[in-house]
């Protein structure tokens, strides 16, 4: 059964050198209209956390969330899915560190710069929206103390502020970041969604 998720994959497999017949195909029988493009399944997660606390649901919205390994793969994917291809609505969210490669792919393919740009990170946004204690407790009530106490006892974390050390804990176990997106998202009341993300939400 086609659904969002046969066309995310359809897309990867197109990206990473395959053809793209499927993804033209399951374009038009979902049908798609958009794209968010994201760096990693972290931002993946949160963005998806974002929409369900507002009680969206991008899929059936025709709006497929999809992460691309890494920002520098962007032009690849608006290659596929802008006006030379699929011809959807597409926007993004990247760190600042990233913002080059994004501002170059949009300008390449003649699109508007309809991305939205982290300070430093999607992490970094969310523990600042939270606060360094609402973060802590809610590493607590998932059962991360004891390895965020550990961490923290690595010389390394010393002279780093309580921002910087939770956002690199966060970044320590594989799926730990992706796991979190959705935490900290859930967790934000919609009067403190950094700036980025609300102004994301609202485009698409």
């Amino acid at each position: 059964m086609a659904d969002m998720r046969s066309f995310r994959d359809a897309v990867m497999a197109w990206a990473a050198g395959g053809s793209g017949d499927l993804a033209y195909e399951l374009a038009t029988l979902l049908p798609v209209e958009g794209a968010v493009l994201l760096e990693g399944p972290s931002d993946v997660a949160a963005v998806e956390a974002l929409a369900e606390g507002y009680g969206r649901d991008l899929a059936a919205e025709a709006v497929c969330v999809l992460a691309m390994g890494g920002a520098m793969n962007v032009t690849r994917f608006i290659d596929r899915l802008g006006p030379n291809g699929l011809n959807l609505q597409l926007t993004g969210l990247c760190d600042e560190r990233e913002r080059g490669y994004y501002a170059r792919a949009w300008a390449r393919a003649g699109l508007p710069p309809h991305f939205f740009v982290c300070d430093a990170d999607l992490e970094d946004e969310l523990i600042r929206a939270l606060g360094v204690e609402r973060v802590a407790e809610l590493i607590q009530q998932e059962g991360d103390l004891r390895p965020l106490q550990i961490f923290l006892s690595q010389p390394a974390q010393r002279g780093r502020s309580s921002q910087q050390q939770l956002r690199r804990f966060l970044g320590t176990k594989k799926g730990r970041k992706i796991h979190y997106g959705r935490v900290l998202v859930d967790a934000l009341p919609h009067e403190r969604v950094p700036a980025p993300l609300a102004d994301l939400l609202d485009f698409v």
